[in-house]
């Protein structure tokens, strides 16, 4: 349904809970950024590392931080560190609701159907042979080519009569990450040492070592990814109707669903060069979303963005807090989280005969 046909009150309405809500994760994920920044061997009180932004930007409201090497700390290695945090869970979360937009199943979630795989195996290729041919570009791209492969497989296998179906998608998925993890296995036994610690980093999944050069790479593909996220958010709506219905609307359901894809690849490729396989944001964030935003999707992804940059923060701080003097793998606590909810969300959607609840 186009938006513009709605009452203008029930416009307002959803308007308006759009905004309460972007503002409530907005407000939630600056607390968790400032308090995560803080964390660490060297605490530095929340007041502090706000001052320390400001700073920057010219604000002298709030002091800096007491000690001596605070500040260089804060901007050297904690701060690249929480936004790789932030960016990564955003880039996911919004992967993991295109991926559910195209297949029309709410199990569709890039680690889930082995699109993370397909991308973590293609930057360990990279990495493995030393391949350099793009410099810094070539590992993201390595990992955008072997998540594009893996998505176009699941799309094109678990399709049956013109739809995704529930079993057959999982299948897939449990078959591409096979592969996926055999290649990985295979990289581990002929790569040389500081490529196997590579991997092993990869399979585990962690933001530890983030530099801000890393950063930049990340910032302008997410842009990207969300700007064309957007401008397609009125075709995913008219999707949701059925593919029969979206075509008599003008949608050119194919094109949208390669396009779709394409993206998912671009997205989840640059995440997991640098990271390393971090499943279930894609899966958890997008449903809650669903649940408490209705099925249109530009207010979906915003608050998805949202949602999915405070769980991995909120995940990286636990990686670093839970034991103490240890850095646990980011991707062990969200398998923690999102295994469960994988699960219930299974059950569910058995019950409704695999359609949206």
């Amino acid at each position: 349904m186009k938006s513009k046909s709605l009452p203008p009150e029930l416009q307002l309405k959803r308007a308006g809970r759009t905004t309460l809500v972007a503002i409530i994760l907005s407000v939630l994920l600056l607390a968790a950024v400032l308090f995560s920044a803080g964390i660490g061997q060297l605490q530095i009180p929340a007041s502090e590392v706000a001052g320390s932004l400001l700073h920057r930007v010219g604000i002298d409201w709030l002091p800096l931080p007491s000690h001596p090497t605070g500040d260089q700390t804060l901007w050297s290695l904690r701060f690249p560190r929480v936004v790789m945090a932030a960016l990564v869970g955003a880039a996911l979360a919004l992967s993991g609701l295109l991926m559910q937009a195209i297949f029309g199943n709410p199990l569709a979630e890039p680690g889930v159907v082995g699109v993370s795989s397909g991308a973590a195996l293609g930057a360990g290729v990279g990495i493995v042979l030393g391949i350099t041919i793009f410099g810094t570009w070539t590992t993201p791209i390595f990992a955008f080519i072997g998540g594009l492969i893996a998505t176009l497989t699941v799309y094109f296998v678990s399709r049956s009569g013109g739809k995704t179906e529930v079993v057959t998608l999982v299948l897939t998925g449990i078959a591409v990450n096979a592969v996926g993890g055999a290649g990985i296995a295979l990289l581990t036994f002929i790569g040389d040492t500081s490529s196997r610690e590579q991997i092993i980093f990869w399979q585990l999944g962690t933001i530890a070592g983030t530099r801000w050069v890393q950063v930049g790479i990340v910032v302008p593909l997410l842009i990207l990814g969300i700007i064309a996220s957007l401008s397609v958010a009125r075709s995913l709506d008219l999707l949701s109707l059925g593919e029969r219905n979206a075509r008599h609307l003008g949608v050119n359901v194919e094109l949208l669903r390669i396009g779709i894809i394409v993206l998912v690849a671009l997205l989840v490729g640059v995440a997991v060069a640098f990271t390393g396989i971090i499943a279930f944001v894609g899966l958890v964030v997008p449903h809650l979303m669903r649940m408490i935003m209705g099925p249109a999707h530009r207010p979906l992804m915003v608050t998805s963005l949202l949602g999915g940059a405070l769980l991995l923060t909120l995940a990286d701080l636990g990686a670093r807090t839970i034991v103490p003097m240890a850095d646990l793998p980011i991707g062990l606590l969200t398998s923690l989280i999102g295994g469960p909810f994988f699960f219930w969300l299974l059950r569910k959607t058995r019950k409704h005969a695999g359609g949206w609840s």
